[in-house]
Order: C-alpha cells, then structure tokens, then sequence
C-alpha cells in the first residue's frame, strides 16, 4: 500500500490541494495563475496556456480528469463558433490524443477579454489564426510571451502520426470553416464601411458670392452667338407675355380629348441638368417652349424645345450651391426666372440683362419654398426648414426680409398663396398643414387660422387650386392624395376625397408632389410609381382622367408641370433628364 505508486498518488492529491487553496484563496480575483503544463505529445514537446477559466465553472477534480482541448473551446466560447463547431469537435475528440489534453491558465490575461486564447509553443509546429477562424499556421515562438491577441491551435499538417484519411478529414473541415468565417467578416466589414459613409456629412459646396452673377452657361461659350440669340429671343418674347384667359373650365370630355393628343419621342427627352431634378416651371409663352429645371446640385437648366438638334437648345446655369427646390417665372415679367435654394438664397434671373440678381439673402438660414404674395411679384412669403418665415419686399433696397416669422411647425416644406385673396397662404410641415392671414403674422409666434391634422406620416406639399382657390391637394407618405373643400375658409376646411396613390419613392428619387392642371383646376397631375413608367391625372372626385405614356418615358418623373395655357407636360426625372409630353400642333 505504501509502494512508488501510493506516494505519487500523494505528491498529486498535495498538488490538487494546493491549487485547490489557492482558488479559495483569490475568489475576489477574475481569474487566477496557475503555471503552464509542460507534456510530450507525439514525441514534441510543448507548453499549453490557457485563457483562466470562469470560477463559477471550477470543479476540484478538473485536473484529476482533465477535458480534452476542444471540450475546453466549446466551453469557454472560443474562437471558431461561426464555423461548423459541432462538426469540429466530433472530429477532434476521435483523433487527438488524451496526451494533448491539458487544463491551466495564464497569468498575464487582462481582464478585457472574454474568448479562449489558446498559445502553444513547439520548435516544429507552425501555429496561426484569425480573430474570427481557427488558421493553423504560425510559429509558436512569437507566442512565448503570451501577450499576443491571435487563438492558436496546433497545425493539422503536424499530426504525423494521424492516417491519411484523418488528416484529410481535418484540413476540409479547417478550410471550410476559414472561408464561411472570412465570408462572413468581409461582409461585416463591407456593411460597417457603408454605416461610416452613410454617417459622414456630406459635402456641400461653399456660398456663392453675394450680389448680382453673371448668367454664364456652363455647357456653352458666353460670347457665342448662339447663346446671345437665345437671350435675346427670350427677352423679347416675353415681353408679349401671356394672355391671362379667364374661361370656364373644359368639359372633361374635352380635357381628355386634348390630353389623348400629347405624345412623347426621343427628340422631347434630353438630359439637361447634373444630379436630380427637385422642380420644375414651363414660361407662359403662346409661341416657343421654354422648360425650365432646378436642379440638387444647384444648377438651373433652361431647354428651348424650338431648337434643333436638341442639345443646341439647352443651357445650364448655377446661380446656388445648393439644392433648386423652387422655380416661378415672374407672374408681372415672364423675362425674369425665380429660384430658391436650401443654401440660403432666392435669386432672379433676368434674360434682358443676363444676370442672376440677388433678391434674398440668409447664409444662417436654410429656404424651402416660396411664393409670390402681391400679383405684381414685388412681394414674396419665403418658407424656412426650421419652420420660419420671411416677408421680402424686391422693392426695397438690399437683400434681406421685412418681417421674419416664428410659426406653429416645426419644419415648413411648401408655401402657396390663394390666388383669389391672396392674404391667405398655405403651409405644408411634417404631419399637419396650416393656413395662415398674411395680415395677421406675429413675428414671436404666429398661430395658425385653420389646421389640417388629417394626415398621418410625412407631407410633401400643399397647394390651393390655380383659378379659384376653392380646392387643396396634399400629398402624403401614408400613399395618399386628399382633396379638401376651400372654398369658405373659416375654423375648418372639410375634406373632400382621399386618392390612393403609391408615394413612397424612396430615398434615391425626389418626391412626388402633386399639383394642379393651371388650366383644369379640378384636376391633379403626380408621379407614379407603376410600370410602365407614367404620369397620371386625377380628378378632384377621386377617378383616374388620363395616364401618360410612351416607350420614350423610361423612369420615374417625380416633378412634373404642366403649361398655364397650352397642352405641354414638363416632367423631370432623379437624373436631371426632362420629358415633355405636348400636341403635335404644339411643336
């Protein structure tokens, strides 16, 4: 009983004890040092440190009948749990020796670390690995400190004394379980880039200079002949102007007639701007076409239709820095373009004089919307994206407001006037959609005369019928138009006919804003989402009048206008590229 075997029994119940007190004595400790087991495996010899194990999973005979290495892995959550780690360890248990197998810890873990870092050293094997993957390759002696981050196991080539077939078995679960990891982390990867880019601002461009600009085209030379015959043309037309016509509205039996008569061709398509078209007008001429678009990256394309080829006819400008979201012809002055930009300016260009004069001014401010408050076009109601307004004057020397307003909203996206009592203006903001009294503004805080709180997601634009005013259509996120009843404005305005419409265009198009027929005011023109690719017509009642077509129409026109007097449809695209549907009779 008291042999060489009895006293190595004791020796080894001494060690266990000793570890076992040592445990005891650094429970207030994360993990514990124990010194490395030094073994012979396969004729090699190496030392296995391992990370600490978790003290809640301590069991005193741990060392007595110690795991195999891989038992140990799964336990600890090591590296390799991405991979087939099932498979792995089925493999593993079949082939290693009991002679690999080792339990202890490693004094210099820190305590940030949370997966089993194993670190093996041999004079012959080559031990690697990823952060994700077990890769077997890599010279143990660089892992002598035990300061290094990488999991290491031994190389599968190592294993002499393994058969053929089990090392094959080995090397195929490896490499199948390397390449889904590394799969797996490039697109980790690629998803975490997109999120920093998505997350950086974005670059915008510096002010312009203030004060007048000279109307330079970017596309032509502006000493050429052509250009200054196209100005002139343009001067000189609209000095003629445009007939306001106050007739009766047409029979829709008509209206559809004259619409059947718009066509579309390759020679009314034409890319005229960079970037998206964010709005659009067409000059009130009986004569020529004239298109006009702003454009996000600030540009102003103009495109005289009457010009052939094409191209000769179109001229691109950049009187902002910023995104175009608003563009009138000047009701008094058809010979003056209005724009308004995000970078703070609202500027005229004026074909006479070949200049972009600057009206407006506020580098602190950010413009959404504008209109004309006076018939004249002297006075304008400027919408802020903070949810501000200005009253502007032209009249009046400089380049600043009259009267800044705080209003009820949050964020103001359109402005439009009444056309007949032209106190009143309307206001689209995110969820709700006021009505306010020019005469009645509070510069501290404006409080609306009626409210449209029907809509329940994000509104894109509110505008009142052309001729009378009598009508409203909104268009919002929640996929639909409304129609409401204007025609008396007191505490409420009713609501008339909701429109299911698809407006969710994403975040790559510009959005779908509804607008009214100037010349067929109980009708709305909108973008659509449907293929093929159309513009569509809708009555006020809610019925569909008219869908524009054409093998030339091959993308989504989310801006769209429509000429006051003739029948020619301007739409333009989140490319800067303009279609323009129109009677033959027209061209």
């Amino acid at each position: 009983m008291f042999g060489p075997r009895a006293e190595a029994e004791e020796k080894a119940g001494s060690r266990q004890r000793l570890q076992v007190n040592e445990y005891k004595e650094n429970q207030n400790i994360a993990y514990v040092s124990l010194r490395p087991v030094q073994t012979t495996v396969l004729g090699k010899t190496a030392k296995v440190y391992l990370v600490p194990f978790s003290l809640s999973n301590y069991k005193p005979d741990q060392f007595t009948r110690p795991k195999s290495l891989l038992d140990k892995n799964s336990n600890n959550e090591v590296a390799c749990k991405k991979c087939k780690k099932a498979e792995i360890e089925k493999t593993c248990r079949k082939i290693l020796t009991p002679k690999m197998e080792a339990t202890s810890s490693k004094a210099e873990s820190t305590l940030q670390k949370s997966s089993l870092d194993v670190y093996a050293e041999s004079n012959k094997w080559q031990c690697k690995s990823t952060s994700d993957t077990v890769i077997l390759s890599a010279d143990a002696e660089s892992s002598q400190d035990g300061d290094s981050d990488e999991d290491t196991t031994p190389g599968l080539d190592d294993f002499s004394g393994l058969s053929p077939y089990e090392r094959k078995r080995l090397k195929n679960i490896s490499e199948n379980a390397n390449f889904f990891a590394s799969l797996q982390l490039s697109e980790s990867a690629a998803r975490l880039r997109e999120m920093i880019k998505k997350r950086q601002p974005s670059e915008s461009k510096p002010l312009l200079p203030p004060g007048p600009l000279e109307m330079t085209p970017e596309n032509r030379d502006i000493n050429s002949e052509i250009f200054k015959g196209f100005l002139q043309t343009w001067a000189e037309v609209s000095k003629t102007g445009s007939k306001n016509n106050e007739k009766a509205l047409s029979s829709i039996k008509s209206y559809k007639a004259n619409l059947n008569g718009m066509v579309i061709s390759e020679d009314t398509v034409c890319k005229v701007t960079k970037g998206s078209i964010s709005s659009m007008a067409l000059h009130p001429s009986e004569i020529k076409t004239l298109v006009a678009a702003g454009a996000k990256s600030g540009q102003v394309g103009l495109w005289d239709l009457t010009h052939q080829p094409k191209e000769d006819g179109i001229y691109v400008f950049q009187p902002h820095s910023q995104p175009v979201s608003c563009l009138y012809f000047s009701p008094a002055n058809p010979a003056h373009i209005l724009s308004l930009s995000y970078d703070g300016t609202v500027r005229c260009g004026d074909f006479s004089r070949a200049i972009f004069d600057e009206v407006y001014r506020d580098e602190g401010s950010s413009f959404s919307s504008f209109d004309f408050l006076a018939e004249d076009a002297s006075t304008l109601i400027v919408g802020h994206w903070d949810g501000s307004m200005s009253l502007v004057d032209r009249r009046t020397p400089g380049t600043s407001y009259e009267k800044l307003i705080n209003s009820s909203l949050s964020k103001i996206r359109t402005v439009h006037v009444h056309p007949v009592h032209r106190q009143y203006f309307i206001t689209a903001g995110l969820r709700d959609i006021h009505i306010y009294d020019a005469r009645r503004l509070n510069p501290s805080r404006s409080q609306p005369l009626i409210s449209l709180t029907e809509h329940t997601k994000s509104i894109a634009s509110a505008y009142f019928s052309p001729l009378t005013g009598n009508r409203v259509v909104t268009t919002c996120a929640d996929c639909k138009l409304r129609i409401f009843d204007s025609s008396c404005i007191s505490s409420k305005i009713p609501l008339l006919t909701t429109i299911r419409h698809n407006t969710i265009t994403g975040r790559w198009l510009t959005r779908f804003q509804a607008v009214w027929d100037p010349k067929q005011e109980d009708c709305v023109i909108v973008g659509s989402m449907a293929h093929p690719r159309r513009v569509e017509i809708f009555h006020e009642t809610g019925k569909s009048v008219h869908s524009f077509l054409g093998e030339s129409l091959a993308s989504v026109c989310s801006i769209n206008a429509m000429h006051p007097t003739r029948y020619i449809l301007a739409g333009g695209n989140s490319s800067g590229r303009i279609h323009v549907f129109m009677n033959v009779s027209c061209r």
